[in-house]
């Protein structure tokens, strides 16, 4: 009977131990599964390099307007800030000084030519004396003299007049160029000073809008890469480069000019070169002195793999992604990083191939080695020529 117990008792056991056996090897079906990322390949597009600078804008023609001549400011004809037509009244100073200088100068012009017609006629009466021996030839070239001294002086009273009506000009300040004027500087009733001298009397002040031109340095090396992008030659290093810029509220480089001058000398003090580009500028959004940030074209057009900059994670100073093998394993792959291109693409220099799978959503849930369940992504359709700029954004052409 109590072999009986036993075998029982051993039969017990073994199918205790055996259930305990299958249920450890039912264990890992209650394991969390792969996590779900999403996986697309590199994009290949045709990228420019671009160099990034901060420049300010300058306009082309900048003119103050200071008067010519002394006198009470009169009148003022324009309205500040307001667009001023080459030619437009803008100033008028007292006239009624230089009205005054101007008869009295054309009297003694009238008063020079009479004296010159007497000394005509008295020389033609002389000449007949001359020859009757009536007079000596003392007398005759005494009243020649007086003939030469009467033009000389109508010479000078003509030149008096004519200097005496620039001055009765020079009362109305007229526009010398088409552009924006700023607030007036003086208000009527106030003296004037004019001239030519350190000492003249500031008025106003008048600037071009529209081309405007945008001002910024570069280094050698720069300078050097701008050369061969746009060919051989000062005439195609000024006209051949075509730039993009952005202003401080903007976030992509949307206004396009063209280089059109570069300076003949480096700075030796700060080892830089001037360059300048001229832009349209028709609502006049840009203003001299206003600063922004612009993009000079650094390399010729070449292909170049691009990904989500979402996708790229960083360990210290090296950056990686995770890319999905056959077996649909995450692998940690380090690469090279280049620009951003549109905000949200970063070019891949290098640790990349075309065919690469790579987690571009779900990257949080993922460790190196671990099995994943991969979801493809329609690959992003976009320009086939890119934009990169050397800064921390670019844009496509």
């Amino acid at each position: 009977m109590s072999s009986i117990r036993a075998r029982f008792s051993a039969i017990a056991l073994a199918v205790l131990v055996a259930n305990c056996g299958g249920e450890t090897k039912q264990q890992p079906a209650g394991a969390p599964p792969p996590p779900q990322v999403t996986v697309a390949k590199p994009v290949m597009r045709t990228v420019v390099d671009y160099d990034e600078y901060v420049g300010r804008f300058v306009a082309i023609d900048a003119v103050e307007v200071r008067a010519r001549v002394s006198g009470y400011l009169d009148g003022v004809h324009f309205k500040d800030g307001q667009l001023v037509k080459q030619g437009d009244l803008l100033f008028t100073i007292d006239k009624r000084p230089f009205q005054t200088a101007l008869d009295q100068a054309k009297a003694n012009l009238a008063q020079a030519r009479a004296n010159l017609a007497f000394t005509e006629t008295d020389l033609a009466r002389a000449q007949q004396l001359v020859r009757d021996r009536t007079i000596t030839e003392q007398a005759f070239d005494q009243r020649t003299q007086a003939k030469r001294v009467a033009e000389a002086a109508v010479a000078a009273q003509e030149a008096a007049v004519r200097q005496a009506t620039l001055d009765l000009e020079f009362t109305e300040l007229r526009a010398p160029i088409t552009g924006r004027i700023g607030d007036r500087r003086v208000s009527p009733g106030n003296l004037v000073t004019g001239g030519t001298g350190g000492a003249t009397t500031l008025l106003a002040h008048i600037v071009t809008y529209d081309p405007i031109r945008f001002e910024f340095t570069f280094d050698e090396a720069a300078y050097l890469r701008y050369q061969r992008t746009a060919g051989d030659g000062p005439a195609s290093r000024a006209g051949g480069l075509e730039v993009s810029l952005k202003l401080i509220d903007e976030p992509g480089f949307g206004h396009k000019g063209r280089m059109d001058f570069v300076d003949n000398v480096v700075d030796r003090l700060t080892g830089t070169i001037r360059g300048r580009a001229v832009l349209p500028n028709p609502k006049d959004l840009f203003t001299p002195g206003m600063f922004a940030r612009v993009q000079v074209p650094a390399s010729p057009a070449q292909p170049a793999l691009l990904i989500p900059d979402v996708a790229i994670g960083s360990e210290q100073v090296r950056k990686y992604v995770f890319v999905v093998d056959g077996e649909n394993t995450a692998k940690q792959t380090f690469v090279t990083l280049g620009q951003l291109v549109d905000g949200k693409l970063r070019v891949i220099k290098s640790g990349l191939s075309e065919n690469d799978r790579v987690i571009v959503n779900g990257m949080a849930r993922t460790r190196p080695n671990q099995k994943v369940t991969p979801k493809d992504e329609t690959p992003p359709t976009g320009p086939q020529a890119t934009s990169v700029g050397a800064g921390t954004s670019a844009k496509a052409e």
